[in-house]
């Protein structure tokens, strides 16, 4: 790993910028996003357009990636990360997309099954 991938961080003196400094000291979003959201660079913003910060976030966000592992790999709390995301959802260099549940949480069946399942393990 580049030395400039990891700008906020020193190894051995740990967070040298304190994540709301990040943010701007912003802590709501602009856009919506679950941890679980899918995000992806659309290539119309470059990275040297961007500040530090933002375009390291881009270069996490190649192909689709969840909201929560950009957190994790940026080694930053996910409220943080949430702005940094919509920020670059706002300016059209990332696209979100919600994430799609596996099953229909209204589906009848599937519930009864889930209910027997969880009875049968008390």
């Amino acid at each position: 790993m580049a030395a400039d991938d990891e700008p906020l961080i020193d190894e051995d003196a740990g967070r040298l910028v304190r994540p709301y400094t990040v943010s701007n000291g912003r802590t709501a979003p602009t856009r919506r996003l679950d941890l679980m959201s899918l995000v992806a660079s659309t290539g119309r913003v470059g990275q040297s357009d961007l500040t530090p910060e933002y375009a390291r976030t881009l270069r996490l966000c190649k192909g689709p990636t969840s909201v929560a592992e950009v957190a994790a790999h940026l080694r930053l709390p996910a409220a943080v990360t949430k702005v940094l995301l919509s920020d670059l959802v706002d300016a059209g260099a990332v696209a979100a997309q919600a994430p799609r549940p596996a099953a229909d949480p209204s589906d009848r069946r599937l519930l009864e099954i889930l209910l027997d399942g969880l009875q049968r393990r008390l």
